[in-house]
């Protein structure tokens, strides 16, 4: 009798071209650091990858000096035009590389392939692309007649998008003219060095990019740091805060990007095939590590049965296999998550998956019909997605965008002095 047996993988470990170890990058080099060295693994398979020098508090003074001295002599008196020059060459090695960053993004971060080759790497390319275009016209960016840039950027990203986050992160600041020091996540430092590898083969400047590896206890000392001009940071809602406080009163400018609990919006105009596929896709993209993962769903409830029909019906099942079904797709990306402290609370949900609200903690509300809630106008909505966690974010899934206006404006009268965002998709009505 034949047996099944698994195909070779997609793409080769070896491309990746892991080193045995990895320095931080300050000041146009790689450097030996005072922080303690830590091991960086695959999260699949728990081997190590290799050792990661790590920055101290005197490493942070000096890249943020390095970072300070480039922006006053070079980078930021640099026209725009020979600014984005050494853009579009980092943007252009990026996607020559693209297949040895996509294997070095999965094998330390944990995602599948089709996600690291597919979504981040060409993104992260295609923003730096973009960026480097807007060197030479910020004046038409609507910041006024004659932009200046901030001076020195202090950056730290988390590890569920490594390489696309220090993309967003870097492109941006320096195509405005500033320098930045980016700090990554402990757990996935390897492309973003990786990155700084590409920015020097690319020939840019000595201290306008700066990488320092290293845990929680190197972004403390880099975005409190007195050197700075601006914090960017991605992370929990929770840090958020922190770093929030710290800067007041500083005069230091902040950017936030923090993780809340998104609810899916769906009214009676939406086609709900889409719908439903989307709701889905929103959920359970990249394992649930998104900021504005949908993790609640509101459907209107005129259509609320005909949404829960088509949502239990993925791959033909009946309705009380549905949940059954989320929690299979569950355990396929179980392979993908990215530490292993994860594996034992998701392991113990699907255990209990009988339940009628069970939740994997981080990923999803995975039953649907612990997930649906009905609605009868969209004050409703605007109460149940504001009044419940702070954060929240809403995807509105409608072609009606009069009723879309009513309700953003509310929610964000309703979200004054709160965080939490709102994001439009304008579907075409259904047949």
């Amino acid at each position: 009798m034949d047996t099944w047996t698994y195909a070779p993988a997609p793409e080769s470990a070896a491309l990746a071209r892991l080193q045995p170890s990895y320095r931080p990058f300050v000041d146009g080099g790689f450097i030996d650091s005072g922080g303690e060295p830590l091991k960086t693994v695959n999260p699949a398979t728990g081997e190590v990858l290799a050792e990661v020098g790590t920055a101290d508090e005197s490493d942070v003074d000096r890249a943020v000096a390095a970072a300070r001295l480039a922006f006053e002599t070079t980078w930021g008196p640099m026209p725009g035009a020979e600014r984005a020059k050494y853009l579009f060459r980092i943007a252009r090695i990026v996607a020559e590389r693209a297949r040895e960053l996509a294997v070095l993004e999965t094998l330390d971060n944990g995602k599948p392939i089709r996600e690291s080759r597919d979504v981040d790497v060409p993104t992260a390319s295609a923003h730096l692309f973009h960026h480097a275009g807007w060197a030479d016209k910020l004046q038409y960016a609507g910041l006024g007649p004659d932009p200046r840039p901030l001076g020195v950027v202090g950056a730290v990203i988390p590890w569920n998008f490594p390489l696309l986050m220090a993309a967003w992160k870097i492109a941006p600041a320096l195509a405005c003219g500033n320098t930045i020091v980016l700090k990554p996540a402990e757990t996935t430092p390897l492309t973003a060095l990786v990155l700084a590898e590409i920015a020097a083969e690319a020939g840019l400047p000595a201290g306008v990019l700066n990488v320092l590896p290293g845990a929680g206890d190197v972004g403390s000392a880099l975005v409190g740091h007195d050197g700075l001009d601006k914090v960017a940071f991605t992370g929990s809602t929770e840090v958020g805060k922190q770093i929030q406080g710290r800067l007041a009163g500083t005069g230091r400018r902040l950017t936030l990007e923090l993780g809340g609990k998104a609810a899916n919006i769906v009214y009676d105009d939406a086609p709900l095939d889409q719908a439903v596929e989307g709701v889905i896709e929103g959920i359970f993209f990249n394992q649930g590590h998104v900021c504005c993962a949908g993790s609640r769903l509101l459907v209107q409830e005129s259509i609320a049965d005909e949404f829960d029909e088509l949502a239990a019906d993925l791959g033909n099942r009946p309705r009380e296999e549905s949940a059954t079904r989320f929690y299979e797709l569950a355990e396929r990306f179980d392979q993908a998550l990215i530490n292993a402290c994860h594996n034992e609370p998701l392991a113990t949900t699907i255990a209990d998956r009988r339940g009628q609200t069970a939740r994997l903690r981080g990923i999803a509300h995975a039953d649907p019909r612990g997930m649906e809630r009905s609605l009868e106008e969209h004050r409703r909505v605007c109460r149940a997605m504001l009044d419940g966690d702070p954060g929240a974010a809403a995807h509105e899934l409608t072609h009606h965008l009069a009723e879309t206006l009513r309700t953003i404006t509310e929610g964000l009268t309703r979200n004054a002095g709160r965080e939490g965002g709102l994001d439009i998709e304008i579907l075409p009505p259904s047949a």
